[in-house]
């Protein structure tokens, strides 16, 4: 029989979409043990939080990388191509090797218990690290925690980036309640950090960290950080590291930096080879597009995946500290199910003109929507249809001294990125 297509085999894992999500861990388990339990005996690095999840996971990826480790990464979604997902020091998987496992897993599919798409996803992956021999996997939690398909994993080391009310259908509808869902990562006896701040997120972290007997430590008490004229200046449980240079821009990826060199340092006690000079090139290296990614300079384009208010308000304020004065022309789609007021109040107050859109996307928010949303609050507006539509009308309007920011969703950004770099940024095959 001839083998599937790329495309066919894409097609086949995204019909375990019509599941939707389901919290739980029993099909991702049975999925791995007809793998053989590739997991198990693993080395990796567990990552929760409402943002910056990807900005740790590339600035500590940078550093492992640095010191000549070989380090996986599983992220999402995907900002364009499916195969982003999975990287090895910043590679992604071949299409060839998505699509024989792409076979494998669902061939490994129990009938009568169906996997999510995500669930089967995170099977893939840990299989696929597995195979590929890495040194040590960083995942990324996909929603919450507890129950998320990358919990059947022991970790050296974890972190909560963060809470911000999200996903509140599924995680809780206040802050304690979200937080709880995240902490359901802290396994007993092993390290967690978190650059959370709020009182009442922390009391719940400390409260299962104490039960679970695992050491908790905060950015901002155990962990601190300065941003200064020359860098960015940590100071750790171990050492002081002064004038470092990140390479994500924004103002807020300070704090991510400080979260990632203390998992470092965790790694490091652990006996892990990491030295100073690896910490200080892992993070100007680092790079993860589509976040506060400057793709154009005359006018200012900058892609951003910001898609809830925290991350939002985070975004304004780095725009605003990084162009300050400068005419904000800004390009907005966001999803249907997300906080759109929160969302637009967040950004709205730093634009002098903004189109709404949407990203070719079932769940993308009608712009015409978003245009209704923003009348109370926002500065002059209009729509269109499609992303590259939006963007030459912006480029349009925009003088070469003027800021363009692109932002609301994931799709949003992917679409964009395929629109200025089409060659690196091909996109699956419908």
């Amino acid at each position: 029989m001839q083998p599937p297509s790329y495309q066919e085999a894409l097609g086949s894992l995204y019909r375990l979409q019509k599941f939707g999500i389901k919290f739980g861990l029993s099909q991702t388990a049975h999925l791995l043990e007809a793998f053989g339990n590739p997991h198990l005996g693993e080395r990796y690095v567990h990552i929760a939080g409402t943002n910056g999840k990807g900005s740790v996971s590339v600035f500590l990826a940078g550093i492992l990388e640095a010191a000549g480790y070989r380090v996986g990464f599983y992220s999402s979604p995907h900002l364009v191509r499916f195969t982003e997902r999975f990287r090895i020091n910043g590679e992604e998987m071949p299409p060839e090797e998505a699509v024989s496992l792409i076979g494998e897993t669902l061939e490994a599919v129990a009938p009568e218990e169906p996997p999510t798409f995500f669930e089967a996803v995170t099977a893939m992956a840990l299989v696929y690290f597995k195979r590929r021999k890495t040194d040590l996997a960083i995942l990324e939690v996909g929603m919450g925690g507890r129950l998320d398909a990358t919990n059947l994993i022991t970790p050296l080391v974890s972190a909560i980036t963060n809470i911000s009310l999200e996903h509140q259908t599924y995680l809780g509808r206040t802050l304690r309640q979200i937080a709880r869902e995240k902490a359901g990562i802290i396994k007993p006896g092993v390290p967690v950090f978190t650059a959370a701040e709020q009182p009442a997120v922390l009391s719940v972290f400390e409260g299962i960290a104490r039960e679970r007997g695992a050491p908790l430590y905060r950015i901002g008490k155990e962990i601190r950080y300065r941003k200064t004229a020359g860098g960015l200046n940590y100071y750790g449980r171990f050492q002081t590291l002064r004038d470092l240079q990140l390479g994500l821009r924004g103002t807020y990826q300070s704090r991510n930096a400080a979260l990632a060199l203390a998992l470092a340092e965790a790694l490091q006690e652990a006996g892990w080879a990491l030295s100073e000079d690896h910490m200080r090139r892992g993070l100007q290296k680092a790079f993860w597009p589509g976040r506060m990614h400057v793709v154009s300079e005359e006018p200012v384009i900058i892609l951003d995946g910001a898609h809830n208010p925290a991350a939002m308000r985070h975004l304004a304020a780095a725009v605003r500290s990084e162009f300050p004065g400068r005419r904000l022309i800004l390009v907005i789609g966001i999803m249907e199910d997300k906080d759109i007021p929160g969302i637009l109040s967040g950004i709205l107050p730093i634009s002098s003109h903004v189109i709404y859109t949407r990203p070719v996307y079932a769940r993308a928010a009608d712009p015409k929507k978003l245009i209704s949303e923003a009348r109370t609050q926002g500065p002059p507006g209009e729509t269109a249809a499609t992303i590259p539509e939006a963007i030459d009308r912006a480029r349009a309007l925009a003088g070469k001294n003027d800021v363009i920011l692109i932002c609301g969703s994931l799709f949003t950004v992917g679409e964009a990125l395929a629109v200025f770099d089409p060659l690196t940024n091909r996109p699956d095959p419908p």
